[in-house]
């Protein structure tokens, strides 16, 4: 990780989602070392059955970020700021069920919406299952993004279901308070997009959504000069990390563990063929989810087995 820079701190109110991940005029310009204080949106979706996603907030302009360069995105608080969740499920969206991609005859999961209560205090969401033994569980929560991402190469433009090499939709878990991300940067300015915030959410997403809330988020952006990555890199107190987008599921893992072995690799002593082994050995897996347009899969490498085990970085 960059040593941390101090600098100003931004309040933004976002007024306006955005429906895509793409190159365009930014909200809110920062420099390296700023804080940015700001919240996720929230809109009819929470709300009702049917209703408009509100999109993302961004894109962010990070002053002197050129392609080639890394964005580096600590994230300093993730903490709902609704009483409420939703999760969706059933129709075509979703792990178990069938979808356009996987086209099976059995009819389509009956479509569910539940609607989590959240007490914010004691960080715990509890919903109702009137159809079980059981008829309410409460939960801790573990809040998160679902969706950070810079500006996709070129004229590209990625709806916001999409994870891709520039982030996105990647659904990780990971993506939570006290973890850095590294994202590579395509445009002058970097352009970075946040949202889609989750109270809680299982590995793989199975049901198609995570505990859907809006959130306060305070992040802190810095900069790796002239230092390109190819694929999100995360990095908490534990873990340095690599998430991979793809279908199949198969082919999202190999993308996060080549990534994760060229890493140790290029900025950690490692030779490539004792990567390969000390990775096989101990590494964690996480499937951030097996339900948007390509599966993520996080790989993840104990900080412990690094050289001087005091830090690690994206790059130097």
């Amino acid at each position: 990780m960059p040593a941390t820079l101090t600098g100003d701190t931004h309040r933004l109110t976002p007024a306006t989602g955005y429906p895509t991940f793409a190159a365009r005029p930014p909200v809110l310009t920062v420099k390296p070392g700023d804080v940015l204080e700001s919240e996720t949106l929230w809109g009819e979706w929470y709300e009702r059955a049917g209703g408009e996603w509100p999109g993302e907030v961004g894109p962010i302009r990070i002053e002197g970020a050129e392609p080639g360069d890394t964005l580096v995105v600590e994230i300093l608080k993730v903490r709902p700021n609704r009483d409420t969740a939703v999760s969706t499920q059933g129709g075509r969206f979703g792990a178990l069920v069938p979808d356009q991609g996987t086209a099976m005859l059995n009819e389509p999961f009956p479509r569910g919406r539940y609607v989590w209560r959240l007490d914010r205090a004691a960080m715990t969401g509890t919903v109702d299952l009137p159809g079980s033994a059981v008829k309410s569980v409460t939960l801790p929560l573990r809040p998160m993004l679902g969706r950070v991402a810079t500006a996709p190469e070129g004229d590209e433009a990625f709806e916001g279901l999409w994870p891709g090499p520039f982030g996105g939709n990647m659904d990780a878990a990971d993506v939570r308070e006290g973890t850095t991300v590294y994202l590579p940067v395509f445009h002058a300015g970097a352009l970075f997009y946040f949202g889609d915030g989750h109270a809680l959410q299982g590995d793989g997403e199975v049901c198609g959504s995570g505990l859907e809330t809006s959130m306060e988020v305070a992040l802190r952006f810095s900069l790796l000069k002239h230092r390109m990555i190819a694929w999100p890199r995360l990095e908490d107190a534990e873990h340095i990390m690599v998430a991979g987008s793809a279908r199949p599921l198969s082919d999202a893992l190999r993308i996060a563990f080549v990534e994760l072995v060229e890493w140790l690799v290029a900025d950690h002593g490692f030779s490539r063929e004792d990567a390969y082994q000390l990775v096989s050995q101990t590494a964690v897996v996480r499937v951030a989810n097996m339900v948007d347009p390509l599966y993520t899969v996080v790989a993840k490498f104990p900080k412990r087995l690094l050289a001087g085990a005091t830090g690690a970085s994206a790059g130097r």
